[in-house]
This record gives C-alpha cells, structure tokens and sequence, in this order.
C-alpha cells in the first residue's frame, strides 16, 4: 500500500508534467475542480484542472468537485506515473470518475 505521502507526491509529479507540457500541447478548454479519493487510505486530495495544468493542489476532499477520482493508493500512484493505463483501470472498476460525459473526453487527452 502507498502512503498519503507517496500519492502527494504522485499527484505533485503530474501538476509539474502537466505544467511543463500546457504550452507545448493543443490547449485543453477545461476549467474544473478535482477532488482525488484515496480509498484504502481514507484521504483526499483536491485541485482545479484549468488550461491544461493541475493548480492549487491540496489536502482534503472537495465534495462539490465537477471531477471525482476514486481509487486505492497502489492504483493511484501508478496511474499517475503512466504504469496503469486508465482505460483499462475504468472498465476493471480499479479507477472510479464522475464527470460529465464532455469532460471525460477532454481528461484523457491530459492523462
């Protein structure tokens, strides 16, 4: 099992990827809370996706997020370090999301 520590850092990792590729990739025209829902470790974390960037990543759940990413910690880290894809993580019900149907598309062209 991960540690909330190692799920921060995940999460930490993908804002910089994610910051040092938005100029470089097609803007993504979304601009939406996040909340990440660490199952196992009964944690949370939450952020808002806007431009193509993750920001104003933090501690705690966001019950109002327009985006909710349910999973365990193992699963958690590995999809972010590109090691689970996410499809496949959906459809085995490893990785949950709610989002609206619009949005979902847009996230995968960020993960």
């Amino acid at each position: 099992m991960a540690s909330v520590d190692e799920c921060r850092q995940a999460l930490q990792e993908l804002a910089a990827r994610l910051d040092r590729h938005a100029d470089m990739q097609e803007r993504i025209d979304l601009d939406r809370t996040l909340a990440c829902r660490v199952t196992d470790l009964d944690t949370a974390f939450h952020g808002r996706l806007t431009g193509g960037r993750l920001v104003d990543l933090t501690d705690g759940d966001d019950p109002k997020a327009k985006i909710a990413l349910s999973t365990t910690s193992d699963d958690l880290v590995a999809l972010l370090r590109g090691e689970l894809d996410v499809t496949k993580a959906v459809a085995a019900r490893r990785v949950s999301i709610k989002a609206n149907p619009f949005d979902l598309m847009k996230l995968r062209k960020l993960l």
